[in-house]
């Protein structure tokens, strides 16, 4: 019986983030430390929804609710703390702003840094109990140079942003990141306690067979949204529909459409004029990542990334995905604001 074949020069994120600081000598380093906080993090959180149900991590915190109105799972609170705590102690970050915390958090003097991290710390936690992928969002800013760190380090458009990326907690943890020169993927082996390259220079199709949206809010939509997903489920001339796949966890939905293609939706609509997802840690980062896979994230008339929010908790709405899906989807918008 032959032995198994061990591999011994893996690539990790931590490598591969100081490969990448090599090429560029002005590197202080800090960025690379900031990351390697957030990959603790989302180890942290991966250990914590695994063991959620024997932990009893399932269920309301006593009632709370966050700035969205939504109500907070016990895991959510202890995913915001776990890296609220891991991010001030990193001695990097001088702003925070999360989807659990009504207000930004600013870093006190001594551990302040010079980035500003905004993030989700456990999106789609409304689907735990039916035991759905969730995950982590973050997006990281430099802070301005004549800042020492404020709401208005934030409040800038995404294209701004130095890195984005996400963390999928499902059957394996898999960290999604893009420094701004493409997108790579990494699973965390558990053996070893380390996320490892999986998924190199990721390429979103320029065009899929797959959308993704809320179809329970179709009566809301506005005309353009109606009928660009009528022409994905009844095309002309005999061409196949688009497959319909909503799991309702934006970061696994997002997950798949970065890898097989197609487009994913959560519109403005007569009910939610201003879409429902969350401007600064929802949208930017995946929208980021989107466009550095190749593809191309709008509101319907606005690219996202060009959008300048208002305040922390803006929300605002999204299509993204293939290029070519997002173009159609575009120029059906385009159409109808010209009527």
């Amino acid at each position: 019986m032959s032995e198994e074949k061990v591999t011994t020069d893996i690539i990790t994120l931590t490598r591969h983030v100081l490969d990448e600081q090599r090429k560029h000598k002005e590197a202080s380093g800090d960025l690379t430390l900031l990351l390697n906080t957030i990959q603790l993090g989302c180890k942290f959180v991966a250990t914590n929804v695994r063991k959620a149900r024997l932990l009893n991590l399932v269920g309301l915190a006593g009632g709370a609710t966050n700035i969205s109105g939504d109500e907070q799972k016990k895991l959510d609170v202890i995913s915001n703390e776990i890296f609220v705590n891991a991010l001030r102690s990193s001695g990097k970050v001088a702003v925070m702003v999360s989807e659990e915390d009504d207000e930004a958090i600013i870093v006190e003097e001594g551990l302040k840094g010079k980035y500003c991290v905004v993030f989700d710390p456990l999106d789609g936690s409304s689907n735990i109990d039916a035991g759905v992928n969730v995950g982590t969002i973050f997006g990281i800013y430099r802070v301005h140079e004549d800042s020492t760190g404020t709401i208005k380090d934030v409040l800038r458009p995404g294209r701004e942003m130095v890195i984005a990326g996400y963390c999928m907690y499902g059957s394996s943890a898999n960290l999604v990141i893009s420094l701004g020169n493409g997108v790579n993927g990494y699973t965390l082996d558990n053996s070893i306690g380390e996320f490892i390259l999986t998924h190199p220079n990721i390429k979103i199709p320029s065009r899929g067979k797959i959308y993704s949206v809320n179809e329970g809010n179709a009566s809301f939509w506005y005309p353009a949204c109606t009928e660009y997903f009528n022409s994905l489920k009844f095309p002309p001339g005999g061409k196949n529909p688009y497959s319909a796949r909503y799991i309702g966890s934006m970061v696994a939905d997002v997950h798949r459409t970065l890898l097989y293609g197609g487009i994913f939706a959560y519109p403005a609509d007569k009910k939610s004029k201003n879409g429902k997802l969350r401007l600064l840690y929802e949208c930017f980062p995946m929208a980021f990542l989107v466009e550095q896979a190749g593809g191309q994230a709008t509101t319907g008339t606005t690219r996202v990334l060009d959008i300048v929010p208002t305040e922390i908790h803006a929300r605002a709405p999204i299509f993204l995905g293939s290029k070519d899906d997002v173009e159609d989807l575009k120029n059906i918008y385009a159409k109808h604001s010209a009527s």
